[in-house]
């Protein structure tokens, strides 16, 4: 085991203190002139889990449907486990529910349980037997 052993005195080439500092505060000052254009964006991705979520529960709402000539209001019928929000540890955005459900249509909603653009409104999507998924409340 021979450890390179370095006479006193021979400088290794690296940054300083400042150096480090002054790139961190570029990066900081980048970050907050991007993070307002960014924001529309970071709000249609997480759109996207409530559509995605929405339409995986019409197709098993639309399979209940052929079995029993009927729709049903619960999720532990339909096989549909709503992931679990922020609120209550897990990593989903929205909340989802059943509105109604009859023998001939059924509608459902998907609510953002945070507000992602900080202006107060919280995003609304609905789908129903149609599979007209439509965004009722824009964030």
């Amino acid at each position: 085991m021979n450890k390179e052993v370095r006479p006193l005195g021979i400088k290794i080439p690296a940054f300083n203190l400042q150096e480090m500092l002054v790139v961190l505060v570029i990066i900081g000052v980048l970050v907050l002139i991007a993070l307002p254009n960014l924001m529309p964006l970071i709000a249609k991705a997480k759109s996207t889990e409530a559509q995605l979520q929405l339409k995986h529960l019409y197709h098993t709402q639309r399979n209940y449907f052929l079995m029993h000539a009927a729709y049903s209001t619960q999720f532990d019928d339909l096989g549909f486990e709503p992931p679990a929000n922020t609120t209550q540890g897990g990593k989903a955005h929205y909340e989802y529910r059943i509105l109604s459900a009859s023998n001939t249509a059924f509608k459902a909603r998907a609510t953002a349980v945070s507000d992602f653009d900080g202006d107060g409104v919280l995003n609304v999507w609905e789908i129903d037997q149609e599979q007209d998924l439509k965004e009722i409340v824009k964030d």
